[in-house]
């Protein structure tokens, strides 16, 4: 009949709907993928963390709570900023004076703290604290912020005091 028009045939792809939800399945994978994949596996193995931790805040005993994601950011800025001096948690500069929890500890004022690390990070002291360290720069606001330098400070207390060898000045076996 004029003006009619038969039913049209569409034509399908096969499978064309199922690669699609292949797609997005993907996509959806990808963005609620366990936050483990994010953990680096130097702080799942040797910093024994895989659920959040705590940590010591001050010398009074306040905690601070951290996650493997924000160790492994401090791991990976203390890879970028303090590895040329502080490899293993040594100190190649003044070999005596490591990262080791018994010398951080031992530090005027002692640095086994979050804040007592942050502090140090922003102004850095001789040991004893009497003076300007000039062997570790001082680390401003506009390089870290307030909560990077914290997962930096964290990163070493961590290691300070699980990781085996850490501040031990054995590099090279000696």
């Amino acid at each position: 009949m004029p003006g009619q028009t038969q039913g049209a045939k569409r034509w399908r792809v096969p499978g064309r709907g199922w690669r699609w939800a292949g797609i997005l399945l993907l996509v959806w994978l990808g963005l609620a993928s366990p936050a483990a994949g994010r953990i680096d596996p130097y702080v799942s193995h040797y910093l024994r963390t895989t659920e959040p931790i705590e940590l010591p805040w001050d010398a009074e005993g306040h905690m601070l709570t951290f996650t493997p994601e924000q160790l492994t950011d401090g791991k990976n800025r203390f890879q970028s900023a303090c590895l040329n001096c502080h490899v293993g948690g040594s100190t190649l500069p003044a070999p005596n004076i490591s990262l080791s929890l018994k010398d951080l500890r031992g530090a005027t004022p002692p640095r086994d703290t979050i804040q007592a690390l942050v502090e140090y990070q922003r102004d850095p002291r001789s040991y004893d604290g009497t003076e300007v360290s000039y062997g570790c720069r001082p680390v401003p606001p506009s390089w870290m912020d307030d909560e990077a330098l914290r997962n930096l400070a964290a990163f070493i207390l961590r290691a300070a005091q699980v990781a085996p060898g850490w501040g031990s000045n054995a590099i090279g076996g000696g």
